[in-house]
């Protein structure tokens, strides 16, 4: 039986905006094994890259983790801080969420890594990639193995302010080594760049999309990390660069058997790449499990609309079915204790106005969904009638408003209303 590698129990993150709390990602339970690639899919909104960046403790003000725990599956790390942490520790498994944040930071790059959506934004414009590359690599290298401290393998004292000047004035005392040079054309010729070598001295603007965010996976890797964490490693790339993306880091997979999260909209990447799949919606993950249970035993209807608005190459459908109607708001005041779904799904019924808890699906034993429909079927005469959320759930005040009246003409100071102000989304 495969072990895990990353055990998250009833995560929470919240962000405190003007408008009221956003419940980005709500009561969240999953479990990655040890050189597996996972999928989490959903639509934009979802809670997708919230939980990428929880994960890595990158998440800002007015962001903040409320409850659960991290539990990374580290032997070495675990007999470390059992000492001085030992409520953190279980087994080999140390609780992230319960250690000094020092420690967190130094955990990023040797145990875990990331690739974000945006590679542009991601490197420093004034220096070349292979620079950015090489200062990654001299950082893992001074790391020290034990016990994931931040300093030098050397035992010399941390880099300080007073190393960076010196650094700058004598050659001798540069702070990236040459074989850090020598490893970050290493990496750049393992990710497919041409010509390693002059490309190490090319600025970020000389690259084009593709070769970036080849660039930054190179980046990822410069650690040798234990998890890497995909968020949307092919947004805005065409198809064939997509492609040849994928084919990188499935290569990159079974060459190293690193264990990789991959965050996704795009359920054809999810089919291709991972060997099991969580579907996200309204930071809920409402089901999972292998490929083949989701695509070809789904149950939940969120799912299934998520899939009948993939075009069929093969077959002989007509027009795609759209899901109809909008991610859920987020916020706290707005959600309900209710399926998040319901007010979209086709087959929402009385039962569906309590919030599901997991439910096993039938013929699998990893299978779960937060659906009533894992344990009965759909009744019709249990049905909601249309329109009922509109009718429900809208503010008291317009339940009982009348037919509406002209208005008058507003006042000269009234006529221009200020511009409403909108928090920005959060994935």
């Amino acid at each position: 039986m495969t072990e895990d590698i990353l055990r998250v129990n009833r995560l929470s993150t919240r962000f405190f905006t003007q408008e009221g709390q956003v419940n980005a990602v709500d009561d969240l339970d999953l479990r990655i094994e040890r050189g597996e690639v996972f999928g989490i899919v959903g639509e934009s909104g979802s809670g997708k890259s919230v939980t990428a960046r929880s994960i890595v403790d990158l998440i800002e003000s007015p962001g903040e983790i409320t409850d659960g725990t991290i539990r990374f599956n580290d032997a070495e790390l675990a007999a470390a801080v059992r000492e001085d942490h030992p409520g953190a520790v279980d087994g080999d498994f140390v609780d992230l969420r319960a250690v000094p944040e020092r420690l967190r930071r130094s955990l990023r790059g040797t145990s875990f890594s990331m690739i974000f959506q945006d590679p542009e934004s991601s490197f420093n414009p004034s220096l070349t990639v292979g620079e950015q590359l090489a200062e990654a690599v001299e950082v893992q290298r001074r790391a020290s193995a034990t016990p994931r401290s931040t300093r030098a393998r050397t035992k010399s004292s941390e880099y300080s302010l007073g190393n960076f000047v010196l650094s700058a004035m004598l050659p001798s005392r540069r702070y990236v080594s040459e074989e850090s040079r020598e490893r970050a054309i290493e990496l750049l010729e393992l990710v497919g760049i041409p010509d390693p070598v002059e490309r190490a001295d090319e600025y970020p603007h000389e690259y084009s999309g593709g070769m970036l965010q080849r660039a930054m996976i190179a980046q990822a890797l410069a650690g040798e990390p234990d998890v890497l964490i995909a968020d949307e490693p092919t947004t805005a790339l065409d198809v064939t660069i997509q492609a040849q993306i994928l084919d990188l880091l499935d290569d990159l997979q079974r060459e190293t058997g690193m264990t990789i999260l991959l965050i996704t909209h795009n359920l054809g990447v999810v089919a291709r790449m991972c060997d099991r799949v969580g579907v996200m919606y309204a930071g809920e993950i409402v089901e999972r499990g292998t490929l083949a249970d989701v695509f070809d035993d789904r149950v939940h209807p969120y799912t299934e609309g998520l899939l009948g608005s993939i075009p069929d190459l093969e077959g002989v459908r007509g027009r795609l079915d759209p899901i109809p109607g909008n991610v859920p708001s987020l916020l706290d005041a707005e959600m309900g204790d209710r399926c998040h779904f319901a007010d979209r799904c086709p087959k929402a019924m009385a039962d569906c106005l309590e919030h599901p808890p997991e439910y096993p699906a039938a013929g699998s034993e990893h299978h779960q969904a937060r659906c009533v429909l894992a344990e009965m079927e759909y009744d019709p005469a249990r049905a909601l009638p249309e329109g009922y959320f509109d009718e429900t759930e809208r503010p008291a005040a317009d339940k009982h408003a009348g037919p509406e009246e002209p208005e008058e003409e507003p006042p000269e100071e009234r006529r221009h209303p200020p511009a409403e102000t909108t928090g920005g989304e959060h994935q």
